[in-house]
C-alpha cells in the first residue's frame, strides 16, 4: 500500500527535528570560511558522503536554516524526503546520477545562482562507496563556487552494516563533531573528461583528510 507523502512528512520531521537537536555539535574548524563565502556573495557548495547525510542534513538546518538547498531522488520514497526538507528549510532539486541526473544539476545551479548553498551527497544514490561522480565538480566549475568538503564523526553511532553505503545513524544525545576541509575551486579549467576525472580524485582526497585520522 502507498502512503500519501503529505500524510507522513509531517510526523517525519517533527521526529527528525527533534533528533538532530539532542546532537551536541562541535564545530571541528574551518566552518567560518563558509559562513564568509555566504556572506560575501561567493557562490558556495558542499561536498558530502552519503553515510553521513542524517547529521550534517541536521547540522546544516540549525547551522546555515533557509540557505541550502540539495538534490533528492526522483522517486516515491524521495518524495517524502523532499517533503521532510523543505519543511526544515532547505530547497530541493529532484533527481540523481542514475534518473535526471541532468535535471537535478540544473535545477540545483539556479538554486547556487539564486544565493543558496548547493549541496551534493557525491558518492549517492548507490555509490559505490566513497567514490565521488562528477556531478558535483562540474556545477562548481559551471558556476564558479567554492566547493568545501565536509565530514562527521558521532560519538555514538548504529552503523548499517549491509547497506551499500554504511549509513550512519548518530544515537539522540551523541556529540557529534563536524570537519569541514580546504575548499576546491576549478575556475580556470577546461571542463573536459580528463578534468572532470582528476577534480574527482581531488575531492575524494580532500574528503578524506577532512576528517582527522582517517
Amino acid at each position: 500500500m502507498r502512503i500519501d507523502p503529505s500524510l507522513i512528512s509531517p510526523a517525519l520531521t517533527l521526529l527528525y527535528r527533534a533528533w538532530v537537536r539532542s546532537l551536541r555539535f562541535e564545530d571541528g574548524g574551518q566552518f567560518y570560511r563558509i559562513r564568509d563565502a555566504v556572506d560575501s556573495g561567493r557562490p558556495v557548495m558542499l561536498a558530502i558522503w552519503h553515510s553521513e547525510l542524517f547529521a550534517l542534513t541536521g547540522y546544516g538546518m540549525l547551522h546555515l536554516n533557509g540557505r541550502l538547498a540539495t538534490v533528492v531522488s526522483d522517486s516515491r520514497d524521495g518524495e517524502i524526503i523532499a517533503q521532510v526538507l523543505t519543511r526544515i528549510g532547505y530547497g530541493t532539486a529532484r533527481g540523481s546520477s542514475t534518473r535526471g541526473g541532468l535535471k537535478a544539476l540544473i535545477a540545483l545551479k539556479r538554486h547556487i545562482d539564486q544565493g543558496r548553498v548547493g549541496v551534493i551527497t557525491v558518492d549517492g544514490p548507490r555509490g559505490p562507496r566513497h567514490k565521488v561522480k562528477e556531478g558535483a565538480v562540474y556545477l562548481a566549475h559551471k558556476t564558479g563556487a567554492l566547493l568545501f568538503p565536509v565530514r562527521s564523526r558521532p560519538a555514538c553511532k548504529h552503523v548499517f552494516k549491509r547497506s551499500w553505503d554504511r549509513f550512519e545513524l548518530p544515537m539522540p544525545f551523541a556529540r557529534c563533531p563536524v570537519y569541514f576541509g580546504q575548499p576546491l575551486e576549478f575556475l580556470d579549467e577546461k571542463a573536459d573528461a580528463d578534468m572532470l576525472a582528476a577534480g574527482c580524485r581531488r575531492l575524494e582526497q580532500a574528503l578524506a583528510e577532512a576528517l582527522p585520522g582517517e
